[in-house]
């Protein structure tokens, strides 16, 4: 029995006999967490503005506190940020995770109570070693270090009262000393701002390390890989890495870049394990390598609701008369958005995610996309899920392998055509554009009805336009917003043009 197979049984076996629970006992589980969330802020501003105090079912819940976006809970945050306590949450709450914004903000800040650390982001790290050992028992993860890229704080927003950054960051900054003995790079470069500074001094310190395990978002990892094999001179991973099993990977869609991986690791034992982690809360893990769908972790301080596509407002919003469901009322195959409340003080919180239920018992779920990013300028419905696939079989039927991707509409002119437009950076060029937007084209037909439709004869949608992206024109973009590495993510799809023009014009000027 080898070092990783006497702490798994020692340390893990009892985390996946609970998970294990999952199967038979969602609903009980989940009533359970949501008890403990409400009994423990009824004494908060919030609980006693919404009796928590009298609530005794999920049903009484329901009928005292509305559906939440961050703009209904704006002003409770701002009072936290400047040091109330026992507002959202029992306590002061001192991190606050910087999100992307909303209409009236550059930012969100996201709560990160200290609860909210121990029973939902740390258990979701520690749970993705349980599930992974569960799947590989004979693993060697433990036997060497994990290459973990995490985001950086952010000074200038933070106030006398409290801090902010990146969650990534904040998970770095208050992990548990005895992580810190696990894992690379130290805290003072995972910190760093600059991030190609940073991805420097990350590779020249990991690729020193035995590194079993990498964790990240899948674009900024694969920066850090390739700037590994350029100072090592080799052209594989292998050659740096020869233990390397495992890619906890999140934040983005993996396949996209799942033929760059394979490109540069050619391990026989190499696995790739998705996660569903968030600024407001880690929900997700895939605990079967040979199913995509990810297990809903439904015994954290995070309890669910779901709320079905169709009763989304033109805003993202539920409508009235929506017909929102607890989890154990889901439906297996239908697109719903989240919503979820926390012990990070997040209530009825619109999350902004649409996710679609594979199985029950246990619960798996795919994400399909957000509630703002999708095309629906003509009713063609066009989410990031169906993105995603249409350009899977794009590059597997041209050998093309795509980097970076936006797309948004053209809206109609005079003679009433319009089309989507999509700008596309290749890390491989497929032999001719044209062929992959014509089958890009025909894969979202065959995915999406609605998009089939209105490209019916051309009578609505024109063919869709790909414009080739220069090389580092996303970040190139990305870094003109100062959002260059961490966490940050390209806008997949986008109902309006505001990205897209700005990219574009970009890339004309290069180019020019």
């Amino acid at each position: 029995m080898n070092t990783t197979q006497i702490i798994n049984k020692l340390y893990f076996k009892k985390r996946q006999k609970a998970i294990a629970r999952y199967a038979n006992h969602a609903e009980r589980i989940q009533r359970l967490v949501l008890r403990k969330l409400v009994q423990k802020a009824s004494g908060t501003q919030w609980g006693v503005e919404h009796q928590y105090g009298s609530v005794d079912s999920y049903e009484q819940f329901v009928r005292l506190v509305p559906v939440n976006t961050y703009e209904e809970l704006k002003g409770y945050i701002q009072r936290m940020r400047e040091g109330e306590r026992d507002v959202l949450w029992p306590g002061q709450v001192r991190w606050y995770a910087k999100s992307s914004g909303t209409t009236n903000d550059k930012s969100k800040f996201i709560p990160v109570s200290l609860d909210g650390l121990k029973k939902i982001h740390y258990l979701g790290g520690r749970d993705c070693v349980s599930c992974y050992l569960a799947i590989n028992p004979k693993s060697n993860i433990l036997r060497g270090k994990s290459l973990i890229l995490g985001g950086s704080h952010t000074p200038n927003l933070n106030t006398p009262k409290s801090l902010v950054g990146d969650l990534s960051a904040i998970l770095i900054e208050n992990v548990p000393k005895a992580v810190n003995l696990t894992r690379v790079p130290k805290k003072e470069i995972a910190l760093l701002s600059d991030f190609e500074k940073k991805r420097d001094l990350i590779a020249r310190t990991a690729m020193q390390k035995n590194i079993t395990n990498i964790s990240g978002v899948p674009s900024w990892m694969l920066s850090v890989l390739h700037r590994v094999l350029e100072i090592k001179g080799v052209d594989c991973i292998d050659k740096v890495w020869p233990n390397l099993e495992i890619f906890f990977h999140g934040g983005v869609a993996f396949s996209p870049y799942r033929e760059q991986y394979r490109d540069i690791i050619h391990l026989p034992n190499m696995h790739y394990m998705e996660t569903y982690n968030a600024s407001e809360g880690f929900f997700g893990i895939q605990n079967d390598l040979n199913d995509p769908a990810m297990l809903l972790m439904i015994d954290y301080h995070v309890f669910y609701e779901f709320c079905p596509m169709e009763d989304l407002d033109d805003n993202g919003y539920p409508k009235s008369d929506a017909h929102i469901v607890p989890l154990w009322e889901a439906e297996v195959g239908k697109n719903y958005a989240m919503i979820i409340s926390t012990s990070c003080g997040l209530w009825r919180y619109l999350i902004g995610d649409t996710i679609k239920f594979t199985q029950k018992n246990p619960y798996k779920f795919v994400i399909t996309g957000r509630t703002k990013h999708f095309i629906n300028a003509f009713g063609e419905e066009l989410i990031v899920d169906n993105a995603e696939k249409g350009m899977l079989q794009a590059c597997i039927a041209t050998g093309a392998q795509v980097k970076e991707y936006t797309a948004a509409p053209i809206f109609m002119d005079k003679n009433a055509k319009c089309r989507h437009q999509w700008v596309v950076e290749f890390a491989k060029m497929p032999g001719n554009v044209e062929e992959f937007a014509l089958i890009l084209d025909r894969s979202l037909q065959a995915i999406n009805s609605d998009y089939e439709a209105k490209r019916y004869k051309n009578i609505t949608l024109q063919p869709l336009e790909i414009i080739t992206a220069r090389e580092g024109l996303f970040d190139d973009w990305l870094r003109s917003k100062g959002k260059l590495g961490g966490q940050h993510k390209i806008p997949r799809l986008c109902n309006g043009r505001q990205y897209i023009d700005e990219l574009i014009e970009m890339n004309h000027a290069v180019q020019s």
